[in-house]
Formats: C-alpha cells, sequence, structure tokens
C-alpha cells in the first residue's frame, strides 16, 4: 500500500473515532456512563438469567485479582455488538452468597472491533476458552479497577466467595 493510501487510511480512522466519541459525549457521557444507564437491569443477577445468560467459574488473574463469575450469553457473540446487549455480565461473589454487578464484556467475532472509538483486545486461539480467535472488551462500570475502566482483571475483585 502507497504511503499517500496509508495516510489516507489513518485519517479516515481517527474521523470514525473522534466521530463515535463525540456522538457518546453528546448522547450521556463517557463509555462507562452509558454502559451503566443501558445495562443497570443486570445489578439483578436474576435479570441476566432470564435473558439467557449462564455462569462461568470465577476468573481470577495469576498476579492477582479477577474478573469475576461471567454470565454468558452464547446467542449474542457474534460480529455485531450493542451497547445495552453485552455478552457476557461479570459479578463479584459476595461472602453471603449474593452477586454484586462489577462489569460487562463486549465479546466480537470479528474486528479489529471497537465500540464508542474504544478499540477490543485481540484474543488469538487456542485460548483458555477453547473458542475461535475473537475480540474482546471489559468496561468496569460498576466497580472501579486501578488498572484502567477497560482493563481484563481488576486488583480489588476476588473469586475467593464462589461456590
Amino acid at each position: 500500500m502507497s504511503s499517500q493510501k496509508t495516510i489516507v487510511r489513518m485519517a479516515a480512522m481517527t474521523m470514525f473515532f473522534a466521530s463515535t466519541a463525540c456522538a457518546l459525549a453528546s448522547d450521556g457521557g463517557t463509555l462507562p456512563d452509558q454502559v451503566r444507564k443501558a445495562n443497570s437491569r443486570f445489578e439483578d443477577v436474576k435479570v441476566a438469567e432470564k435473558e439467557g445468560y449462564a455462569p462461568i467459574a470465577c476468573t481470577s488473574g495469576i498476579e492477582g485479582g479477577a474478573m469475576g463469575i461471567h454470565y454468558v450469553n452464547p446467542g449474542l457473540i457474534n460480529d455485531m455488538v450493542e451497547l445495552d446487549k453485552p455478552e457476557a455480565v461479570m459479578y463479584e461473589p459476595a461472602k453471603d452468597g449474593k452477586m454484586k454487578l462489577v462489569a460487562v464484556e463486549y465479546i466480537a467475532t470479528k474486528g479489529p472491533a471497537n465500540l464508542g472509538g474504544q478499540l477490543f483486545s485481540f484474543t488469538n486461539t487456542p485460548n483458555r476458552y477453547g473458542l475461535p480467535a475473537f475480540y474482546e472488551l471489559h468496561v468496569w462500570a460498576w466497580k472501579k479497577n486501578s488498572k484502567g475502566v477497560f482493563a481484563d482483571m481488576n486488583p480489588d475483585v476476588s473469586c475467593e466467595h464462589a461456590h
């Protein structure tokens, strides 16, 4: 590809991401704000279950912290993502057995994928989930994450009380 075509392509991508970010800002704030607003119904884990989400084992990090228990809706995993239909909803198990919503995860089968201008991370195959290669974006919209709002693991989340 010529350097002129590369520059034009980069400029087009920059304009796309900037316009998406501006649209988000004018529609009610940052991406985490919008995620929280669009998905607050999942604060009750029973809502996630009614919508077809099922739990997988609590995911801990090798350097500490965790993602929590993912409730995944496999029917949503395809090449498109929708703000109010995350492919996974993440909960931290509490000592009393209750599940506290901490984050959501968006998963796309084609990429590069983005939501609100935020690029997804690529997970190649083989992976611990046994899935084909995919793109994913965690959004810690309910629990602060010192590693960043889009980081995979949260040092303040634990699987200690998972059953």
